[in-house]
């Protein structure tokens, strides 16, 4: 399976405040999807990622989808299937727009 890397040009930076927001908001059962824990940032480019974004791009370190997805299904309360769905998604798009790279 491949091993899916973070592209070593791209810079990043988690925004701690945010990420403190978002956890409150998570223990308190919010709609946080849209609150922007980590930004991206790449030949001019800037992507503003959500608390399960920032968490699959920490992970992407060399493990396969497997491991992420087994990694995020302990961390968060949700159907195995509707996570697997949201990394696939979020990883097809990060890697068409060069943020992280896959290796045999």
């Amino acid at each position: 399976m491949l091993k899916i890397q973070r592209n070593p040009n791209v810079m990043w930076r988690e925004e701690s405040d945010a990420l403190a927001d978002a956890q409150v908001g998570l223990d308190r059962g919010d709609d946080i999807e849209e609150v922007g824990t980590a930004v991206l940032f790449s030949g001019g480019a800037m992507l503003s990622i959500n608390l399960l974004g920032t968490e699959i791009w920490k992970l992407c370190d060399g493990r396969n989808m497997d491991g992420i997805v087994k990694e995020l299904f302990e961390q968060f309360d949700v159907q195995e299937e509707v996570l697997r769905a949201d990394v696939q998604a979020f990883l097809e798009d990060l890697l068409k727009k060069g943020f992280i790279t896959h290796e045999e």
